[in-house]
């Protein structure tokens, strides 16, 4: 007899039926591994599959995924932080060349006057040409020329004077009384100019504009 045709029932003295049951997990005569009664023919694969390196490997990929977030995060963070720091160091540094440069511009002034007055001449001269090449060495720029379109953000007008200026631009430099400075994109000083306007009758003439229509003859008859 096999042991599957002893999960028989059997009747004790008081009548009841007793069932007796084959809980064996490795079957006696074909030593297959059977699937327990209350658990899916299925679920012993599935937990084959669920083994425990299974499990490992995907906790350590999930955990290689996050390391790898919070590592591009970092690094776009520092690659900003970076960014700042440079903008912040480069403005101090402007910052502390302006501070400098203003205080040699009465000299500049003194400097260029005394050049114009041909009194800029043997160790007077070495000594303005050292200094002018080092505020030139540390960005200082010169603008302020005659004949230059008029822009109120960099040049400080002192006298209008009419003037014979031709070309689309209305106001021009004249005469340039004191010169301006600036350091990168930072003005220290604007130009003193006088400037010269352009007369405008409103009688220009555009060559672009069509040309009136002549009044028809028979309409003064």
């Amino acid at each position: 007899m096999r042991d599957d045709d002893r999960n028989e029932r059997a009747e004790n003295g008081d009548g009841e039926r007793v069932v007796v049951r084959d809980r064996r997990r490795i079957d006696p005569v074909t030593g297959e591994v059977r699937a327990p009664a209350d658990e899916p023919a299925g679920a012993a694969g599935q937990q084959e599959a669920q083994s425990p390196d299974a499990v490992a490997a995907a906790e350590l990929a999930a955990q290689v995924a996050e390391r790898t977030a919070d590592l591009q995060r970092l690094s776009a963070e520092y690659a900003n932080y970076r960014r700042r720091v440079e903008r912040d160091r480069e403005a101090v540094l402007v910052g502390a060349r302006v501070q400098f440069v203003a205080e040699l511009l009465t000299v500049l002034d003194d400097l260029q006057r005394a050049e114009a007055h041909g009194d800029l001449t043997g160790p007077f001269k070495a000594v303005g040409d050292k200094v002018v090449a080092v505020v030139q060495k540390l960005g200082l720029e010169p603008f302020g020329l005659e004949g230059e379109p008029f822009d109120p953000s960099v040049h400080e007008a002192v006298q209008h004077e009419p003037g014979d200026v031709s070309g689309p631009t209305v106001t021009v430099v004249a005469t340039v009384l004191r010169r301006g400075y600036r350091i990168a994109d930072r003005v220290l000083r604007p130009a003193m100019v006088t400037v010269a306007d352009r007369a405008d009758d409103g009688t220009a003439s555009d060559p672009d504009a069509t040309p009136a229509a002549d009044p028809d003859p028979a309409e003064g008859r």
